[in-house]
C-alpha cells in the first residue's frame, strides 16, 4: 500500500543533559516536491551514529541540528523522481536525508551507490563506517606489521572494522569494549588478540597486561579517561587517530582526562591527528576495492544491528549512545 504522507521525526528540544525520547516527536507532513536540481528520495535505511548526538551541541563538520526541525542523519535511499541530470527512478544513493520517509535533496549532495544485496552493507562495511575505519587506521594510524594497535569502542560499527583491518595488516590487536560478552565476541569471532572491558574500571592495568610492549597505534573513538590510559602507554613515535569522543557527547562532559597530554606528546614524539572520512574520498574506489576483497575472502566479518520502524529511531540512537549495539546500528524505515 502506498504511503500517502511523509512521517518525520523532529528534534523538538535540544537536550541539556542525557538524550531522551521526549526530545523527539513523530509528525506527518506532505511528501515534498523536488525543485530543479533536486531528487525525491524514499528513505530505506537510516544510519545511526554517535555523531548524531554531537550535532545537537552545535556546528561540527556540518551545521548544528536546531530545535523543531527534522532530525539530521545519513541514509541509504531510492530515487522516486528526479529533476537533476544523472539520477533516475530506482537509483540507490547515500545522502543526508534526515529522519523521514521521503526527502527532496539537491543532487550535488548525493552519492550514487551500487545496487548490492544486502543494501545494509552500503551503510556498514562499504559505507561511512567501513571507510572511516579504513582511512583512519591506514592513512592516519599508519600501522606496520608486528606493531600493537589498540582501538576503543571496539565492538561498534567503526571499531569492529578497524581491529579486523589491523589484523589483516599483521598487527597485534587489542580492543576496548563494554562488557564481558562484547569482549569475548571480539576475540572469539573477530580475531582480536585481546580485549579489555572498560566496565571493570581498571583499563590502565588491563592494557598493560595485554600490551606489555606498549602501544604503537591507538584508534580513539571515545576520548576521556580511556584516551588518557592509552596515551600514557604509547611507544616512541606512536600514532593516535582521533575519530570521535563519544564519552563527551551525551550528558555533561567529563571534567577528567586526558591529563598530562602535552608533555607525553613531546617526550614520546607522538602524532595525534583528527580526521573526517570526507577528507579521503578521492581514494574511495581503492578503499572499497580492498574492503570488498577482504569480505569476499572471509577476512573481514560484517556485523550489523538493524532495527525496524522509523518510530523507533530515537530510542535506537539512545541505545547506541549507551553501548547497546554490536556492529553498525541502523533503522529500516
Amino acid at each position: 500500500m502506498a504511503v500517502a504522507t511523509n512521517r518525520q521525526i523532529l528534534l523538538v528540544e535540544k537536550p541539556k543533559d542525557k538524550l531522551a525520547s521526549t526530545h523527539f516527536r513523530l509528525v506527518e507532513s506532505n511528501i515534498p516536491e523536488p525543485k530543479d536540481g533536486e531528487v525525491l528520495l524514499r528513505v530505506r535505511y537510516i544510519s545511526l551514529d554517535a555523531a548524531n548526538r554531537a550535532w545537537m551541541h552545535g556546528a561540527t563538520y556540518r551545521s548544528a541540528v536546531e530545535a523543531n526541525t527534522v532530525m539530521a542523519g545519513g541514509a541509504i535511499a531510492e530515487v522516486v523522481s528526479s529533476k537533476a541530470e544523472g539520477f533516475a527512478p530506482g537509483d540507490i544513493v547515500f545522502g543526508d536525508t534526515g529522519w523521514q520517509d521521503f526527502a527532496a535533496v539537491p543532487a550535488k549532495h548525493l552519492t550514487k551507490m551500487p545496487r548490492i544485496e544486502p543494501l545494509t552493507h552500503l551503510l556498514s562495511v562499504y559505507g561511512i563506517a567501513g571507510l572511516t575505519a579504513y582511512f583512519g587506521l591506514l592513512n592516519v594510524g599508519k600501522p606496520k606489521a608486528g606493531e600493537t594497535v589498540v582501538v576503543s569502542a571496539a565492538a561498534g560499527s567503526v571499531g569492529s572494522i578497524v581491529g579486523q583491518i589491523a589484523k589483516i595488516k599483521g598487527c597485534h590487536v587489542i580492543g576496548i569494549a563494554g562488557g564481558a560478552e562484547k569482549c569475548h565476541w571480539l576475540t572469539s569471532t573477530l580475531g582480536f588478540d585481546a580485549a579489555v572491558d572498560y566496565k571493570d574500571g581498571a583499563v590502565y592495568k588491563a592494557l598493560k597486561a595485554a600490551a606489555p610492549k606498549g602501544i604503537d597505534v591507538y584508534f580513539d573513538n571515545v576520548g576521556g579517561d580511556i584516551l588518557e590510559a592509552c596515551i600514557s602507554q604509547m611507544n616512541l613515535h606512536g600514532r593516535i587517530a582521533c575519530c570521535g569522543a563519544i564519552s563527551q557527547y551525551d550528558g555533561v562532559p567529563s571534567a577528567t582526562g586526558p591529563r598530562g597530554v602535552p608533555g607525553l606528546i613531546v617526550v614520546k614524539r607522538l602524532t595525534m591527528q583528527g580526521f573526517i572520512v570526507m577528507d579521503y574520498m578521492d581514494q574511495r574506489d581503492q578503499a572499497l576495492s580492498d574492503l570488498q576483497s577482504w569480505v569476499v575472502a572471509g577476512k573481514l566479518k560484517v556485523q550489523e544491528d538493524v532495527i525496524a520502524g522509523i518510530e523507533n529511531t530515537p530510542q535506537a540512537l539512545i541505545g547506541l549512545l549507551a553501548g547497546e549495539n554490536r556492529g553498525k546500528r541502523m533503522v529500516k524505515v
